[in-house]
């Protein structure tokens, strides 16, 4: 029985030296065999001559192919299984004093090693689960395989499995019209490229790759990204994400929940609009829109601060247009508990009130003032010197320099006049 994985050994006598582990994993080939029927080396640790029916433990990597042996029988003190579904665990030995730290392992082949090595501590006969070999082949550890990239419709595999210890995959100019789920189990994917290709939906569960930083899927016919992919775990991991030359019209009010995000391309789409809570994207540096059909910004663009800005070649509308007013005097007693929720951020949910207000609440329009707003508002156009949120900004086509129309939201006639951008 073998696994493939990352192994890192930890003492736990360092901290009481004042010294601690180097924290990154090496590259090695776990098996199960028998004892040495001869009295081991010194430098093997944990190896001793013991019951021929019992198992060790060998930790073997491209350095060290005969391994390390550890006694398993009696001796685990602690199995740490909490990320096992991330292809995580540690196994603490008793004698020696060690920690084996696993990580980058197939879940599946991982529990199911586990569970050997729990029956070899418990001295349960796995003798049908035994290496004989005496040292690790070099071609073992070629399959710990990292990147691929596949550029040709005749290159990519139908009749095998991706190597699972992917973490940078390329499939360009591959033909893909659908998001091929095999990539949903590279558990240890950073960045992905499916572009080029004739991808028209993705599966929301690319939200399991919870490693995942960069996402390319440029020069496809995507016309959506979904809610479920903005409240997944790429909230908490994707940093890059290129979605230009699809057919995107509008992304989700939740898109604005991948907080993480600091690059972003929107070119060639037929965006009508941006994700008015835009301004959340506090990390964003990089956002490039050219080539859309947005008629203006929402009025959150102003909270960016970038080092480069294009929005080249869109249809921006001039920003002399009338107002929309909604106010309502007085205001409704929705209006009115819906601002002093927002104002003290009290705290709501689902479960607290209906749905479709939680909705509202979280599309509520911010006034220049500051203030929130639900219904009663006032709308209007005004301009904003682009180069006053990005170092860096790409002249604008139709409009005079880098001045461009934002959608402003007053919540009261007082700030509608007082505003220091007040319409004309």
């Amino acid at each position: 029985m073998k696994l493939h994985c990352e192994v890192e050994v930890v003492s736990r006598h360092l901290p009481a030296l004042g010294l601690k582990g180097r924290g990154k994993g090496t590259r090695a080939v776990l098996t199960l065999c028998p004892p040495l029927h001869r009295s081991p080396p010194l430098s093997r640790v944990g190896a001793e001559r013991g019951d021929p029916h019992s198992a060790y433990l060998c930790v073997a990597t491209l350095k060290d192919k005969r391994g390390t042996r550890y006694k398993l029988k009696e001796n685990i003190e602690q199995f740490f299984t909490k990320f096992v579904d991330e292809g995580k665990a540690t196994v603490r030995l008793q004698e020696p004093s060690v920690d084996i730290c696993l990580s980058k392992a197939n879940s599946s082949s991982l529990k199911g090693f586990l569970s050997a090595l729990r029956l070899a501590h418990k001295g349960c006969a796995v003798d049908a689960l035994l290496s004989t070999q005496t040292s690790v082949k070099t071609s073992e550890f070629e399959k710990f395989k990292t990147k691929m990239v596949i550029t040709s419709k005749k290159d990519y595999p139908l009749g095998k499995n991706f190597p699972y210890t992917l973490e940078h995959l390329q499939a360009s100019y591959c033909g893909l019209v659908q998001f091929d789920t095999r990539i949903l189990y590279l558990k240890n994917l950073r960045k992905l490229d499916l572009s080029h290709n004739h991808i028209k939906k993705l599966p929301d569960r690319i939200g399991d790759l919870i490693y995942l930083q960069e996402l390319n899927l440029s020069d496809n016919h995507l016309d959506s990204f979904s809610v479920a992919l903005c409240e997944s775990t790429l909230r908490k991991s994707l940093k890059s994400l290129d979605l230009s030359k699809n057919k995107i019209k509008a992304l989700p009010l939740q898109f604005c929940q991948l907080r993480e995000l600091t690059d972003l391309k929107l070119d060639d789409n037929k965006l009508i609009r941006l994700p008015f809570k835009i301004g959340q994207l506090k990390n964003l540096r990089f956002l490039s829109a050219a080539r859309n059909n947005l008629p203006f910004l929402p009025s959150e663009f102003k909270n960016l601060s970038l080092d480069y800005l294009d929005l080249f070649g869109n249809t921006f509308e001039h920003p002399d247009v009338l107002p929309v007013i909604k106010l309502q005097v007085p205001l409704t007693l929705l209006e009115s508990s819906a601002r002093t929720m927002l104002s003290n951020r009290i705290p709501y949910d689902p479960h607290v009130i209906p749905f479709h207000l939680c909705h509202d609440l979280d599309a509520a329009k911010t006034c220049d003032c500051g203030r929130l707003c639900l219904n009663s508002f006032i709308q209007g156009i005004t301009t904003m010197n682009l180069h006053s949120i990005a170092h860096t900004v790409v002249l604008l086509d139709n409009v005079d320099g880098t001045q461009a129309p934002v959608s402003s939201y007053f919540c009261s006639l007082t700030c509608y006049v007082n505003s220091s951008d007040m319409l004309k």
